[in-house]
């Protein structure tokens, strides 16, 4: 078995790097239950363009495109959700997500 080529590391680090991206930003809107400051268009333009390279992996058959698109997809569509909620519901849905909450018997 041969070592993976510089191309293949390259594009395993960035697609990586692209999936965590939107990590930090899901965990703030779980942490504060605010979406205040968040683009709409612009999130609905990545889970537009998450979609169509979902779509592109299918089509070529290359799973790493759609694994990688899968979980981008997941987490901007998050996002874009809480964003579309009432400031209400995305609060109590942040509540009911973060960890270390205490259940009510």
């Amino acid at each position: 078995m041969s070592a993976p080529s510089a191309v293949t590391i390259v594009s395993l680090f960035a697609a990586l790097l692209s999936m965590v991206s939107y990590v930090p930003q899901a965990w703030a809107i779980v942490r504060s239950g605010r979406t205040e400051g968040l683009s709409l268009k612009m999130y609905v333009l990545t889970v537009v363009g998450f979609v169509a390279w979902l779509a592109y992996g299918v089509l070529a058959r290359q799973w790493p495109i759609i694994i990688q698109n899968v979980i981008c997809l997941c987490l901007s569509m998050f996002i874009l959700v809480m964003i579309l909620l009432p400031a209400r519901r995305t609060a109590e849905v942040a509540e009911t997500l973060r960890p270390g909450r205490k259940e009510e018997p």
